[in-house]
């Protein structure tokens, strides 16, 4: 269903559409469907196939589940437990370092099977993690072409290192203006349906069901993890900017597992810190801060928070939000290290923040702070706050030795338009 009623659609045509014909996010009906039984094993892969298959039941992807997952959950999501009631669930084990490869890798499988005979386009916006990550699940599959849209000089130098390093079938554009204008700009190009059929579009962003699917998984695994363990339910801290992240942790909930309030962690962007405040969604231009993967002023899931809780207020019994400043930021990098040993990234530091600020209004239960992104991918930001470098890990640093480039683009529709259709074949004639 749409979250703006006028559109249905089965699984498999949500994941391969992207976004409903009438603008709305695609959101399967509530309750939600809950797995039975237990999980073959605790592997990402298996609570995976465990929890999505409610989902696929009588779906063609359903018969291909196992296989999805196996080829989409093959890195770890350890939690590291930091002190008896404090974990760190580390989502960046994957092969760009942020936790967006699990949703990507799931849908360019999902993808790579439905998909017709005609080249799909996968156009996405990125504020620095999502890009690269979909750029790396699709990178040589047949059949697909990635535009990459992100704003220029607003990414980390490595996010844009590695957001220009495929080439092949990935076209990267580096936009003049801020990461809301990218979304504006993807959400336009799905509007315009003669582009939209022509291109064969698809979005890779986390308005696409296939991307915010999969990432209950590493949310259910997490919850499993602490269950066994005698830490259960745990409140999890998530560290937002689009809200896809954390909406899949409210859907894991949703779905029974064990977990008892979520907190979102965001940085001086305050949408979501109002909305919850208030119950008012007042989107704004965002704000460029050190946590730039997190620097949204219109989440696009609040949309999705809103169809489910439209007074969003009833959700305060298990859903809360907490805004870290800059200076913060790097005080909490500081800590982090200094007190437990352990690096974070700048979008961590907002969740290990915003843990702490639970703990002084005496949150009770253990506390899980989702580590979104390797550190090394900051190595500006992170040595400055801890006084020395950050290795990057190994399929990291292929993409660093790699060549980049990436092209200017215009924040307007006609712009991209252009971009798009100057790919197709005969190109040059519809752009």
């Amino acid at each position: 269903m749409s979250t703006r009623g006028a559109d249905a659609a089965t699984l498999t045509e949500a994941i391969a559409a992207g976004l409903a014909r009438d603008g709305g996010l695609f959101l399967p009906p509530r309750p939600l469907p809950r797995p039975t039984g237990r999980p073959v094993s605790r592997s990402v892969a298996d609570v995976a196939r465990w929890v999505l298959a409610p989902f696929c039941a009588d779906e063609p992807l359903g018969r291909e589940l196992d296989a999805i997952c196996a080829e989409s959950f093959d890195c770890d999501a350890p939690t590291r437990w930091l002190a008896d009631d404090l974990g760190l669930l580390e989502l960046f084990h994957g092969p760009t370092a942020a936790f967006k490869d699990f949703g990507a890798r799931f849908l360019a499988a999902c993808l790579a099977r439905i998909a017709g005979p005609a080249t799909r386009t996968v156009l996405v916006a990125t504020s620095g993690d999502t890009g690269a990550a979909v750029a790396a699940a699709f990178h040589g599959r047949a059949g697909f072409r990635v535009v990459v849209l992100y704003p220029d000089g607003l990414v980390s130098p490595r996010q844009a290192q590695q957001l220009g390093s495929f080439g092949g079938n990935v076209a990267t554009y580096r936009v003049a203006g801020s990461f809301d204008d990218c979304q504006r700009l993807v959400k336009s190009a799905f509007a315009d349906a003669g582009l939209r059929a022509r291109a064969g579009l698809t979005s890779a962003n986390s308005i696409s069901l296939g991307r915010l699917l999969p990432q209950i998984a590493y949310w259910a695994k997490a919850a499993l993890d602490a269950e066994a363990q005698g830490r259960a339910p745990v409140t999890f801290v998530v560290p937002t900017g689009n809200l896809g992240n954390a909406f899949a942790c409210l859907m894991a909930r949703e779905m029974g597992l064990p977990i008892a309030r979520v907190v979102l962690a965001t940085n001086c962007n305050h949408t979501l810190t109002e909305l919850l405040a208030t119950g008012r969604y007042e989107p704004r231009a965002s704000i460029a801060t050190l946590a730039n993967a997190m620097d949204v002023g219109a989440p696009s899931n609040a949309e999705r928070l809103l169809a489910w809780w439209p007074d969003v207020r009833a959700t305060s019994a298990f859903l809360s939000a907490h805004s870290t400043h800059d200076e913060d930021i790097e005080v909490a990098i500081r800590n982090a290290h200094a007190e437990h040993g352990v690096v974070i990234c700048p979008h961590t530091a907002c969740g290990y923040d915003a843990a702490l600020a639970a703990r002084g209004r005496r949150e009770r239960g253990p506390l899980v702070i989702a580590a979104t992104a390797h550190p090394a991918k900051f190595e500006s930001i992170v040595q400055r706050c801890i006084g020395r470098a950050v290795e990057p890990p190994p399929a990291l640093e292929v993409m660093l030795a790699r060549p980049s480039s990436s092209l200017p683009l215009a924040s307007d529709a006609g712009s991209l338009a252009r971009a798009i259709a100057a790919g197709l074949p005969g190109g040059a004639d519809r752009a």
